[in-house]
C-alpha cells in the first residue's frame, strides 16, 4: 500500500473544479491507498489573512473536504499547523535549498510580476514547505495538477538531495499520482478554461453556493454575440457551458442544446437557466451536508483532533529519524 499526500490551501470554499479534479478521486483513493489530506493553513499566509478569516476558512474546508466524501476514519485528514514538525522539516529541508533553484520556480516569478508589493520570504521558499508537507509522511505519490509538477520535481530534488548529503535512503522520492480514471477539468463561467477561486468575481460555483447565488453566476456567465452559422466552430466560452452541462446534466439535454446550437437556433438564456437547475440539483446533497457538519461543532473538533494525532504520529516518527541522521543528540 503506497503512501499518497494531498493538500489545499485554506483559502475560502472548494468549487466544482476542486470536486471533480481531485476530491471524487480523493474518496475512492482513500480505500486503496495510506491517505494523507491536510488543510495548508502555513502555506495561505503568504497572503496575509486576518485571523478571522484564517480560522473561518480553514474550518470551511474542512467542512467540505468531510462533505464532499473523505472519511476522517479511513484517511487521515488535519490542518498543516497542527502538526508542528512540519515547520521543524521545512527549516532543516531550507538549509539545502538555494536562492537560485527557487527564483527560477515559475510560479514565484509570476507571482512577483502579479504582486510587486508583496515578495515574501514564504514565497520564494514555497517548494521547500511543500515538499516538506509531502516528504514528513514518506509519501510516494502525489496528485497535482499541471500548475504543481514543477514544485513536485522540486520535492524529488529536496529529498534527493537530503539522501545523498547524509547518505542514506531515509526519503522516497515522490512522484505524481495518476488517478485510474481521466481527470475532469472544469471550465471556469467567465470563459477562462479553468474554474478556479482566485480568478474573476464569479467564475466558480462553490460547493457551499445555495440556489440564488448558483442562478446568479450561471445567468451571468460569458457566451458570445448569438448563433451565427449553422455548424460554425463554438467560441470557448460556449464551449465552457457545454463542457460544464456535460459534467451536470443528462446526455439528452446536451444533445438538445447541441442541435439547437449545429442549427443556429439555440438561445443561451435559456441553455443557462437550464445548467444553473441542473448545478442546483447536483450541488443540492453536498449542500446539505456542508449545512450539517456547520452546525456540528463537537463533531469538528473532534475530526480534527484525530488527524493531527494521528498525522503526528507519522511526523514524529521521521522527525526523530531525520534529526538522529543529521547528527543531533537526544534531548
Amino acid at each position: 500500500m503506497e503512501t499518497v499526500v494531498s493538500g489545499i490551501r485554506s483559502t475560502g470554499h472548494l468549487h466544482l473544479g476542486n470536486y471533480f479534479g481531485a476530491i471524487k478521486n480523493f474518496v475512492k483513493m482513500q480505500h486503496q491507498h495510506r491517505c494523507y489530506f491536510f488543510i495548508a493553513d502555513y502555506h495561505s499566509l503568504t497572503t496575509h489573512p486576518t485571523p478571522d478569516d484564517l480560522s473561518r476558512n480553514v474550518r470551511q474546508v474542512l467542512i467540505e473536504y468531510l462533505a464532499a466524501g473523505i472519511d476522517p476514519e479511513i484517511a487521515t485528514l488535519y490542518i498543516q499547523s497542527d502538526v508542528p514538525e512540519v515547520a521543524e522539516l521545512y527549516l532543516l529541508l531550507s538549509m539545502n535549498a538555494y536562492k537560485g533553484e527557487l527564483e527560477r520556480c515559475t510560479s514565484f516569478k509570476d507571482k512577483v510580476r502579479k504582486q510587486p508589493d508583496n515578495v515574501n520570504a514564504g514565497l520564494l521558499t514555497y517548494p521547500v514547505l511543500m515538499a516538506a508537507d509531502i516528504i514528513i509522511h514518506k509519501a510516494s505519490k502525489v496528485p497535482v495538477g499541471k500548475d504543481q509538477e514543477q514544485h513536485l520535481e522540486m520535492a524529488r530534488t529536496f529529498a534527493n538531495r537530503f539522501n545523498r548529503m547524509y547518505s542514506t535512503d531515509c526519503f522516497p522520492p515522490p512522484y505524481a499520482f495518476n488517478f485510474d480514471s481521466e481527470l475532469v477539468k472544469v471550465p471556469g463561467l467567465d470563459g477562462s478554461t479553468k474554474m478556479g477561486k482566485s480568478e474573476a468575481e464569479g467564475n466558480a460555483i462553490f460547493l457551499a453556493d445555495d440556489e440564488k447565488a448558483i442562478r446568479k453566476k450561471v445567468m451571468r456567465a460569458t457566451t458570445d454575440s448569438g448563433p451565427g452559422k449553422p455548424g460554425e466552430p463554438m467560441t470557448q466560452p460556449v464551449e465552457n457551458l457545454f463542457n460544464l452541462m456535460g459534467i451536470v446534466s443528462s446526455p439528452e439535454t446536451v444533445s438538445y442544446y447541441l442541435d439547437t446550437y449545429n442549427q443556429a437556433t439555440i438561445r443561451y438564456g435559456d441553455m443557462k437557466k437550464q445548467l444553473a437547475g441542473d448545478m442546483i440539483a447536483f450541488t443540492a446533497p453536498l449542500r446539505e451536508r456542508i449545512l450539517a457538519l456547520d452546525a456540528d461543532d463537537k463533531y469538528l473538533q473532534k475530526v480534527a483532533r484525530m488527524g493531527a494525532e494521528k498525522a503526528r504520529e507519522s511526523a514524529q516518527k521521521t522527525i526523530r529519524e531525520v534529526r538522529e541522521i543529521i547528527g543531533f543528540s537526544a534531548p
